[in-house]
């Protein structure tokens, strides 16, 4: 008895845990993907001020690379 007290409220339901668990590293994932997103606007504007194009090209990538990353559960939940 004591021992259900001290654990925490989603024990008894391992989904609970297992969805609780896959938020929390889609929520990191999230914050990764929304750093990377703006990074690559850091880049597109340096480059639109010193007129590089291979810099340009990095940071566009960079952008929507950021932005795959940072929807990657919303773009799941659509093709699933």
């Amino acid at each position: 008895m004591l021992l259900t007290m001290a654990s925490p409220a989603f024990a008894d339901d391992p989904l609970a845990a297992i969805n609780g668990l896959s938020d929390f590293i889609f929520s990191a994932i999230k914050a990764i993907g929304f750093i990377l997103l703006g990074f690559g606007v850091v880049q597109i504007g340096l480059s639109l001020k010193s007129h590089d194009a291979s810099q340009r090209a990095n940071g566009f990538l960079t952008f929507f690379g950021g932005v795959v990353i940072a929807f990657a559960k919303d773009i799941l939940d659509m093709i699933l």
